[in-house]
């Protein structure tokens, strides 16, 4: 029997509120069957579920379409309007000619239009400074229904940070709506149905408003970067039994007043002074005759769109691991809880005390010799949260806009009993499901991957950033741009990167380049340089590969190409970021150890990538002129890399002047001071990489090989010097942010996979596991955040939760658990299955959820036996890579060969 399942719009179940004009399906089948597989599809959709059920579709019928695409099949009926709810359904035909029917879903627009917004911007009539914060605004308004009401929905958004309530009951369950964006180009709202909320007779809709992104602290940069205080914009829509329409809209007739939340901020912490309570300040009954009437605000040029991806939300509690330890001094009681994991979010606390008392509950990722908290790192950033009780009993808070990067929490001034009962952890990240899964038989190698994806949790709050402690936590393109494919395993990032991506346009410069951190903040150079703004290519064509989406290479293809036109303008010769280019040169490998690669060679090589890469997109989108225009800019640019590098090359020598140099020099030592004084490694003959121009690096080689910039005859020598290094240094690896995530794939590729797992297995520093073995939970920003003879790291950039090193992830699944994307079917339509066993694994394991089901990877020795079973998803193929030769068997039966194509299945083959 065969069902069709998890029918999603937009990579979401039944959204609401949606904009796009076009939306796509997908669904799956689901059955046991070996072989199954979708031949047609049927797709209809009508303004009533009963409409579908008698099969009379009055917005669109496909009729039968001889196809086995079963995801991003786009909507083609009549065209959307605002507040529409279109109920659709399918029906697919598999392999036997059989014909399965899914239950109906649905989707519902928003207001499409401008001019469906009658709402007005409004907010306190008091704000704060650059550097001084104010208490959290309530605001609120009174209406009055005749009658109850059939749909109610709730168009909402602001400049800063909302939680909203109706009749006292809160509307929905996110956390730091609706989320950041360039908020002088565009801001998001959101839309709830609020039927079940709304009454006949008096109602009140109220609002919280924090600073968030648009007003509070970001990075080291102050405040009101974006505006001067939380502003505020709603629309309530009632449709009444006798439908007669009722609209409610934020404009100069609400009012409001300050309350218990004294300041909030993502950086700076809460205070809370529970004395100050509203008590019902959100119900008809309350007296509001002492608020203030609000200020109005206009923003004509601000794009108010739908946020169609995920928000943030409480994901999960923690408990404390132990009961917390007593820290005294000075006279002050304090207790200190450890959680067991870093994770980001904030602490519920209870507790009772009299009216007045004030507790002080600090935060930090890890602590000193002496159990105190090492705070040091965060900088600026106060981390600080503060309750003042009100003295009625057992007390319970939790924060509303503000969030915190932790495993230990201190609370100091609470009089009472403290134990592991009075906090409790809540995770909080952007609401994706969680897709893959990894494990092996090293139970270091799977503390390494769960540090992986937490540090996924903590960073992917609305944005992806480098940390989420610290004065910064900011999305720098660099991080992501190496983390991504990682990241698309362990979670569904496909509606959170499509968002980004939107971000990363709205940041692009006039001149066509990328900024180093998007949303773009001040005081952070406008053009990322190499490895940072190439995210603006490599992300979107990321995540084409891995969910077969071709629409987020069609939406962002301008901005790529214009980014593009950027580095040929400024790559004179085709080499990128040379020493007398007088723009930012980039951060180069940032955080290498003991190497330092040219800049210009890492641009070159990303210059090259960058057009190999969008020759490829532009193919797929049918470009036919593009993509023959930037095959060749890929000719010339490995031609230059070839002249300038490689042996044999006579490089011109090329006038720096002093100052230019220096300049250069103080800004990179800037920015990565702290790092290890580069060590002597000159010397060292290479028959590849011209040495009068600089001493060979583990990343130079790795960027030459990963990115097909070698001649033939030069990548076993390259692979060899590489691999040489590597053995110098004691198996360690010298790259940084850049070399590091294809370091294992090139050795594996290359035919040394024993050299990969010997660098993966690597227990001192620099090492993926020297954190593991000194009980981090996430993944350090530094390969020695703190190392055993020195302690910790420059405070100034020494961040304990940073997955840019986490990227090694990808190698897990790709290679040692060997579930591998073909870029011909994109989207695991076809998968390759190449488990490559090694380092002394007795078993690995791999799955993922992708848009056709779950896909499994599972290999294990069984003595001298080779053991591996695959399980491919309905309407999806595989084409499975045996690691050797031997008396093979596939569920029981004799076979020959190494390579086999398979179907929807499971699948064990021993090699004996």
């Amino acid at each position: 029997m065969t069902r069709i399942t998890r029918l999603t719009t937009e990579y979401r179940r039944n959204p609401l509120g949606i904009d796009v004009l076009k939306p796509r399906f997908a669904w799956q089948m689901q059955t046991d069957r070996q072989g199954a597989r979708q031949t047609a599809y049927r797709l209809t959709a009508a303004s009533h579920p009963d409409l579908l059920a008698v099969n009379a579709p009055d917005l669109w019928d496909s009729g039968r379409i001889e196809s086995d695409q079963s995801v991003h099949v786009p909507y083609d009926g009549q065209p959307l309007r605002s507040r529409q709810r279109v109920c659709w359904q399918v029906t697919a035909w598999d392999e036997t000619g059989n014909a399965s029917q899914s239950d109906i879903a649905w989707f519902e627009t928003g207001l499409l239009q401008a001019a469906d917004w009658r709402a007005q911007w409004i907010g306190a009539t008091f704000a704060g400074g650059p550097r001084s914060m104010i208490p959290v605004p309530y605001l609120r308004k009174t209406f009055t229904l005749p009658a109850n009401a059939a749909s109610a929905r709730l168009y909402i958004t602001a400049l800063g940070l909302f939680e909203c309530s109706i009749n006292g009951q809160r509307v929905g369950e996110d956390v730091f709506a609706p989320g950041w964006t360039d908020y002088r180009q565009r801001v998001q709202y959101l839309t709830y149905d609020v039927t079940n909320l709304v009454r006949q007779g008096d109602n009140v809709i109220g609002a919280a408003l924090g600073d968030g992104w648009a007003v509070g602290y970001i990075g080291w940069m102050g405040r009101q970067n974006y505006v001067d205080r939380p502003q505020l914009l709603a629309q309530l829509e009632v449709t009444l039994a006798d439908g007669s329409a009722h609209t409610v809209t934020s404009d100069g007739s609400w009012t409001h007043q300050f309350g218990p939340i004294t300041h909030s901020d993502f950086l700076m912490g809460e205070a809370y002074d529970a004395r100050r309570e509203l008590t019902g300040w959100n119900t008809p009954d309350f007296d509001a005759s002492r608020w203030l009437p609000v200020e109005t605000f206009q923003h004509p040029d601000l794009q108010i769109v739908a946020l169609n991806g995920p928000t943030v939300r409480r994901i999960q509690e923690l408990p404390p691991a132990a009961e917390p330890f007593n820290r005294g001094g000075m006279g002050r009681r304090r207790q200190v809880f450890d959680l067991g994991q870093n994770m980001v979010g904030w602490v519920r606390f209870k507790g009772a005390a009299p009216a007045g008392t004030t507790i002080t509950l600090r935060f930090a990722e890890v602590v000193n010799p002496d159990g105190s908290l090492y705070t040091a790192n965060l900088r600026s950033a106060h981390a600080t949260d503060y309750y003042t009780f009100k003295g009625s009993g057992e007390e319970t808070w939790e924060p509303k806009f503000t969030f915190h990067g932790f495993r230990y929490v201190e609370i100091e001034g609470c009089p009472g009993e403290v134990t592991r009962d009075t906090i409790t952890g809540i995770v909080l990240h952007s609401d994706m499901e969680q897709t893959g899964t990894f494990e092996c038989s090293d139970p270091l190698l799977n503390r390494l991957q769960n540090n992986i994806l937490w540090g996924q949790k903590g960073n992917f709050i609305d944005v992806p950033t480098d940390c989420p402690q610290r004065d910064e936590r900011l999305g720098w393109t660099g991080d992501i741009q190496v983390f991504v494919r990682t990241a698309a395993f362990n979670m569904n990032i496909a509606g959170f990167m499509t968002k980004w991506a939107n971000d990363v346009a709205d940041s692009q410069n006039p001149d066509g380049s990328i900024p180093a951190v998007v949303p773009y903040a001040a005081d952070v150079p406008k053009d990322g340089g190499p490895a940072w703004s190439d995210a603006a290519i490599i992300c979107p064509w990321t995540i084409y590969l891995c969910y077969g989406d071709k629409r987020i290479l069609e939406q962002n293809y301008d901005t790529m190409n214009r980014f593009m036109d950027f580095l040929v303008a400024t790559s004179p010769g085709y080499i990128r970021c040379a020493p007398d280019y007088e723009g930012w040169p980039g951060f180069g490998d940032w955080l290498s150890i003991n190497a330092s690669t040219p800049r210009d060679l890492i641009g070159t090589a990303f210059l090259a990538y960058d057009a190999n890469l969008m020759a490829r997109i532009a193919a797929i989108l049918g470009k036919s002129d593009d993509a023959a225009r930037f095959r060749q800019l890929f000719e010339d640019t490995r031609a230059a890399f070839a002249n300038r590098y490689l042996v044999g090359s006579a490089v011109p020598s090329v006038p720096v002047t002093a100052s230019r140099l220096r300049r250069q020099m103080d800004e990179a030592d800037a920015l990565s001071r702290g790092s290890l004084p580069v060590m002597d490694y000159g010397g060292v003959a290479s028959q590849v990489f011209n040495t009068d121009l600089f001493t060979p690096t583990q990343t130079a080689y790795v960027l030459a090989l990963h990115f097909d910039l070698l001649p033939e005859n030069l990548r076993p020598q390259a692979v060899s010097e590489l691999v040489a290094d590597l053995e110098r240094r004691g198996m360690h690896l010298s790259t940084g942010f850049v070399g590091s995530p294809y370091l294992n794939h090139v050795l594996s590729r290359h035919g040394h996979l024993d050299t990969a797992y010997a660098l993966l297995n690597q227990k001192s520093w620099p090492s993926w596991l020297y954190a593991v073995t000194q009980g981090a939970t996430t993944i350090w920003e530094r390969w020695d955040g703190w190392t055993q003879e020195n302690g910790f790291q420059t405070p100034e950039m020494n961040s304990f939760n940073h997955y840019a090193y986490g990227a090694i992830g990808d190698w897990l699944y790709s290679t040692v658990a060997g579930l591998e994307i073909d870029p011909a079917a994109p989207g695991y339509k076809h998968t390759i299955l190449r488990p490559q066993p090694g380092g002394g694994l007795s078993f690995a394991r791999a799955s993922l959820n992708t848009l056709y089901g779950t896909l499994v990877s599972d290999w294990k020795l069984e003595g001298e036996t080779f053991v591996y079973t695959a399980v491919v998803p309905p309407n999806m193929t595989a084409t499975v890579h045996l690691p050797h030769e031997g008396h093979t068997t596939l569920n029981g039966k004799t076979i020959d060969g190494l390579t086999h194509s398979v179907g929807a299945g499971t699948y064990r083959f021993v090699i004996a």
